[in-house]
């Protein structure tokens, strides 16, 4: 039985500083729209853990034996001021200790791989969708040295050793999303984007990716 194409979607838990993750939250209610969404597609939503090991060893599962077709991560940036949408993932860790107190195993991703892996999401496809929503967006060529990089480089490097390679990527949010109150359905006053504009924002941009890998692959259209 031929599996159907698979769309994974991953944020992360907490981690020193973050003591509740925004994309924790965003990603169960990104999966469950997008599954009435694109009905064509199967959606896998996982929350990882911050951890230098852990993270990469769950995406790496997570893409064998599928039939992946996009893989769309997420994490959140205090200095971000909207949908900020990662080009580069660069082969290289800071000196700075996951959730689990650990610090990374060595200074680069992976050893001996490049320097540097683009994503291979439509990026101006995905900042005119937001834009026309009037959601704040821009692109970014650094992902920091944290874990968002780190598996922003893994997904990628994933992708380009596959015989039909996926589509990967990564969009920061802004940390305050995660507002004030227990039930997280508050953003902070301060927050360039509200809840709804995050999910929102997030089906524009499995949208506008999802497009282009029809365009590239004879997947199912996406308007």
């Amino acid at each position: 039985m031929l599996t159907r194409p698979t769309i994974v979607l991953t944020g992360f838990g907490p981690f020193p500083g973050v003591a509740q993750n925004a994309t924790a939250v965003l990603v169960p209610r990104l999966a469950a729209a997008a599954r009435a969404r694109f009905s064509e597609y199967d959606v896998v939503g996982e929350v990882l853990p911050t951890e230098w090991r852990a993270a990469p060893e769950i995406l790496t599962g997570l893409l064998a034996d599928r039939r992946s077709v996009l893989a769309l991560h997420f994490g959140v940036c205090n200095n971000a001021d909207g949908f900020q949408v990662e080009l580069i993932g660069r082969n290289a860790q800071g000196c700075t200790k996951d959730a689990s107190g650990k610090l990374p195993p060595t200074t680069c991703v992976i050893e001996k791989g490049p320097a540097a892996l683009a994503s291979t999401l439509p990026a101006e496809s995905i900042l005119s969708r937001l834009t026309k929503l009037k959601l704040p967006c821009r692109a970014s060529i650094y992902a920091g040295d944290y874990l968002c990089n780190a598996l922003l480089y893994h997904s990628l490097n994933i992708a380009r050793d596959m015989q039909h390679p996926f589509a990967a990527g990564f969009v920061h949010l802004p940390a305050s999303l995660i507002g004030l109150s227990d039930d997280c359905d508050d953003a902070h006053p301060d927050c360039p984007i509200d809840w709804q504009g995050a999910t929102q924002g997030g089906l524009e941009i499995l949208a506008a990716s999802l497009a282009a890998a029809s365009v590239a692959h004879g997947m199912p259209k996406i308007d």
